[in-house]
């Protein structure tokens, strides 16, 4: 048998974007030969990933995990609803959720981050497969393109990290993911429900930051030139000007202060007195709705028909 050196099996990875572990099998399974490995990828269709890497993927599940003190969250993107259904990618989904509770949620760190259980030897010594190989692995299997595009880690010395899941698929997968943290010394199942309504809150309502101090400088200056620039169509005098301008400022805040905005669970209070009268403080949330923000691709299914039949 030839022998499998550590080196053959990453050149084979970066030439077909398979896992490591299905590169050694099919170097194993073709005496080393790489060529032939190749043509064994192929033919098993894990060498197909790579090539699906420049498709847009906006669907998929946000996941969350939670344990005392901690919780975090996930976005894994795939390219249709279709495969939030399906169970290994669900599994995929909870596994990197559990993994950033420990790891953290800087992405990279995350990818090569080893996934629970999977151990290997190559040359006698044991090599890791990672998040990133999984991942691999699954574009291969299910066939559509896939990322982890955002993770989000949340611990408190004293208090609890509330979650809250939107239109749940099945408990910690959805389509919409909210944390909350919350620290103070009330009784821990009072915290956990305040967290959990707050969840619900900003599921709904959307907030940018936590308090006025936590807005970003060059969102508010460009609101607050435009502002400016309605108020001085109205002909008023520079200083009823600035006036107008703080007044709708405050109002702005309302909007996107998470503290400022009203509770949607009265219609009446702040958030901010909901939390003053828990005594506790709002240390902060994140908030994942699946696929914001990426540009989806609209195809004409009818044209791409049309085009497969013309290759045929």
């Amino acid at each position: 048998m030839a022998e499998i050196t550590a080196g053959m099996v990453r050149d084979l990875r970066e030439r077909t974007g398979a896992g490591m572990m299905d590169c050694k099998k099919a170097l194993v399974e073709n005496g080393g030969d790489m060529e032939a490995a190749i043509d064994w990828l192929r033919k098993k269709g894990l060498s197909a990933a790579a090539k699906k890497s420049g498709r847009v993927a906006s669907e998929g599940l946000v996941g969350v995990a939670s344990a005392p003190g901690v919780a975090a969250m996930v976005e894994v993107n795939a390219e249709t609803d279709f495969v939030a259904r399906n169970e290994t990618f669900q599994h995929f989904v909870e596994t990197v959720a559990e993994l950033v509770l420990t790891v953290g949620d800087d992405i990279e760190a995350l990818k090569n981050a080893t996934w629970p259980g999977a151990v290997d030897l190559v040359e006698e010594t044991t090599q890791r497969k990672t998040v990133a190989d999984q991942l691999t692995a699954l574009i291969a299997t299910i066939g559509e393109n896939m990322s982890i595009r955002r993770a989000k880690r949340f611990q408190v010395a004293e208090g609890t990290v509330a979650t809250y899941m939107h239109s749940a698929v099945k408990p910690g997968l959805g389509k919409i993911g909210v944390l909350v943290a919350l620290e103070g010394a009330s009784e821990l199942a009072v915290m956990e429900t305040l967290g959990r309504q707050i969840g619900m809150h900003v599921a709904a309502a959307r907030p940018e930051a936590v308090d006025v101090s936590a807005v970003d400088p060059s969102a508010l200056a460009r609101e607050r030139d435009v502002l400016a620039d309605q108020a001085r169509a109205s002909g008023k005098p520079e200083a009823i000007i600035e006036k107008m301008v703080e007044g709708r400022i405050r109002k702005y805040y309302e909007e996107v202060v998470l503290l400022e905005q009203v509770w949607v669970h009265d219609g009446e209070s702040r958030v901010k007195e909901v939390v003053k009268k828990a005594g506790v403080k709002l240390a902060g949330f994140a908030r994942f709705h699946l696929g914001e923000g990426i540009e989806k691709q609209q195809g004409d299914f009818a044209a791409e028909v049309a085009a497969a039949a013309g290759k045929a």
